[in-house]
């Protein structure tokens, strides 16, 4: 009978800078999520950063209570979010699609590219999300102002 540790000592080391079917190795990366937000999103989100990698990135995104975003599309990204906590609502519209979805914990949605969106807590506690971002997030102007689905504070 074959052990863990004989099939373990049969794989192959990985090198630091070996190449790999992605490319380089890159090295391991760590953050602890912050309790203050890097910065409001164009839609009115707070934004904590996470990680990025060549193919993509990650952040935790928070919708305070009774608050909607503004509604807007990206230029170059497409994006998976997973509901962590609260509940909310998520308008998209693309292509011809539209529709309104409901979120809580554990809902996963896509926001395909060029996507036009908005969404709102619709709970008592804050909504929160982790956002995968492919590729990674390219800054401030990657996001477009589109017509609102619902009200916000700003209308």
């Amino acid at each position: 009978m074959e052990t863990h540790s004989k099939t373990a000592n049969a794989l192959p080391a990985v090198l630091p800078n070996a190449e790999t079917p992605w490319g380089a190795f890159q090295k391991f990366d760590w953050v602890q999520l912050k309790d203050a937000y890097d910065y409001l999103a164009p839609d009115g989100s707070e934004i904590r950063l996470l990680l990025n990698v060549k193919g993509g990135g990650a952040c935790h995104c928070t919708l305070p209570s009774g608050l909607t975003s503004g509604a807007v599309k990206h230029k170059t990204v497409e994006e998976i979010w997973y509901v962590l906590s609260g509940e909310g609502e998520m308008w998209r519209k693309n292509d011809g699609q539209e529709e309104v979805i409901k979120m809580k914990p554990g809902t996963c949605v896509s926001i395909p590219l060029a996507t036009s969106f908005q969404f709102r807590n619709t709970g008592t506690v804050n909504f929160t999300v982790l956002i995968t971002t492919m590729p990674p997030w390219p800054g401030k102007d990657e996001a477009v102002v589109v017509k609102n689905h619902w009200k916000n504070a700003d209308e």
